[in-house]
């Protein structure tokens, strides 16, 4: 089992930065990707930024380049997402989600989510 514990989310005026964190605490998986995920009001989850512990690969949704870092602390299992210039459509539910390994099989988890609210 994998448990991810999210923390970080809040309210923020337009222009504003929130940081975002997520430790995954197991012990008999390796974790070897993690990411943020985000769902707004009627809208599909989309991505928000992933990273790859192994080769240190980063992806980022189309909507948060340039604003939005995803950074890892691999040996806590550990992704921060520091958000900056934040605007109202980065309003919804962000969640953590770990890939993670138990020989040759892999489990997708997600945590409970995080409220990020962005007013005008």
């Amino acid at each position: 089992q994998v448990q991810l514990v999210e923390s970080g989310g809040g309210l923020v005026q337009a222009g504003g930065s929130l940081r975002l964190s997520c430790a995954a605490s197991t012990t008999i998986f390796s974790i070897p990707y993690m990411g943020w995920y985000r769902q707004g009001p009627g809208k599909q989850r989309e991505l928000v930024a992933s990273v790859r512990f192994g080769n240190d690969n980063i992806e980022y949704g189309d909507a948060v380049k340039g604003r939005f870092t995803i950074s890892k602390d691999r040996a806590k299992n550990t992704v921060y997402l520091q958000m900056n210039s934040l605007k109202p459509e980065d309003t919804a539910v962000y969640y953590c989600y770990a890939l993670a390994n138990a020989g040759s099989t892999s489990y997708g988890y997600w945590g409970q989510g995080t409220q990020v609210t962005v007013s005008s």
